[in-house]
């Protein structure tokens, strides 16, 4: 039979409805067989859990019991006697820890209930008190027929015996507090580290958000540049579209990088200073200065391009010229950057929205090891940036 003989006879018996109830159970079968494994493994873990929690109690009553035989049996012959007593000092430590354990500690205790707490407690010493006694007087009465000074010395001393039950008690209620203090140790910890985590996605988020500004602002300005030598069809256009491909990649696959090297920031640096002088020609003077400069330091993407984007952006052409000195250099500890630009004095200068999100970006890498100073001066605007190097990566880091 071919296949389409087999979608022909489907299609004539009108099986569709019954092949979307197959789909259906099959998904349900899924979907039930998903939350069979799910449930079985919470049981399997639950059962693991109380299985290692039942022995390690198990074990902690037996050397329990082993120190009340071993401590009793001091002076002693009557080995049957001593198992026995021994098993009902047990009995009433049990009893008495674990009301302390699970009930006086968490409920009163940890709930900062005190009052509460001492007055069961002072219950639960009356409790343990009575059950000494009543251990002392049934050896006295069943084992010893009454004969006082049969009995072996330590087992007639009630005070010695309710000092050893109460010390029992006193270890299980400190091992269910250290355990209580670990765990919320261990809850805080891993608290702190979501604190952490959320604190540096939200930052990472904000640095992207900073630079999706920052990179239209600039690909804005050079587009423009462009534009205007192309209408004009001049024979810089070609060259100025290289330049900028070149600013793109820096934009688009080095940008996303935490850090990248001097050399590389200031190689962009000069392309975007050449595509302003092509723009610019004859009215625009730019001085740049580079001293010290090592390769291996490494500094945040576009860190710099904003400050000399705003210089030219913001920047008057005073006496026919906008001048733009530029200096930038590596001493001793210290990245040292600034930027002079010519100015208007009666107007004061725009920061622009690169300027101001570079020093959101710089609290944000550099908190506390940075410097920055924004100056309107006579005919000048002025940016000083000062980073410690000690912030700053090498290769040997990244």
């Amino acid at each position: 039979m071919s296949f389409n003989q087999i979608s022909s006879f489907f299609t004539k018996n009108n099986t569709k409805p019954v092949i979307h109830i197959i789909e259906t159970e099959n998904r349900l079968y899924l979907y039930n067989k998903k939350a069979f494994l799910i449930s079985f493994t919470f049981m399997k873990k639950t059962l693991q859990h109380i299985l290692k929690q039942s022995v390690l109690h198990l074990s902690f009553w037996i050397v329990v019991w082993f120190f009340f035989k071993t401590f009793f049996s001091v002076g002693s012959k009557n080995a049957q006697f001593i198992s026995w007593f021994s098993a009902l000092l047990s009995v009433i430590s049990i009893v008495a820890s674990y009301v302390f354990v699970y009930d006086l500690i968490p409920n009163y205790l940890l709930e900062k209930k005190h009052k509460l707490f001492a007055l069961y407690s002072i219950y639960s010493a009356v409790f343990i008190t009575c059950g000494v006694f009543m251990t002392v007087g049934l050896g006295f009465v069943f084992y010893f027929n009454s004969e006082y000074q049969k009995m072996p010395e330590l087992t007639k001393n009630s005070y010695v015996i309710l000092v050893c039950v109460l010390l029992i008690v006193v270890i299980a209620s400190g091992i269910k507090i250290l355990s209580h203090n670990y765990k919320s140790l261990e809850k805080n910890k891993s608290l702190e580290n979501k604190i952490l985590q959320a604190q540096l996605q939200i930052k990472e988020q904000e640095l992207k958000f900073l630079k999706m500004q920052i990179h239209p602002h600039f690909l804005f300005n050079s587009l423009n540049t462009i534009y205007g030598f192309a209408l004009k069809k001049k024979d810089e256009a070609p060259e100025m579209i290289l330049k900028l491909s070149n600013l793109l990649d820096y934009i688009l696959y080095q940008v996303d990088k935490p850090t990248v090297s001097v050399k590389d920031e200031i190689h962009h640096l000069e392309d975007y200073i050449s595509l302003e002088e092509m723009r610019f020609h004859d009215t625009l003077q730019v001085d740049f200065k580079k001293e010290n400069i090592n390769s291996d330091i490494q500094i945040a993407p576009m860190l710099l391009i904003p400050f000399i984007e705003n210089s030219f952006k913001h920047g008057k052409i005073v006496d026919e010229k906008l001048k733009i000195s530029i200096d930038l250099k590596i001493d001793d500890n210290r990245l040292l950057f600034k930027i002079v630009n010519t100015s208007k004095s009666e107007e004061k200068q725009s920061k622009g929205i690169g300027l101001e999100n570079i020093k959101k970006r710089l609290e944000m890498l550099y908190p506390n090891s940075h410097k920055i100073v924004v100056q309107q001066k006579e005919n000048q605007f002025s940016v000083e940036l000062e980073i410690t190097i000690d912030r700053l990566k090498t290769k040997s880091d990244v």
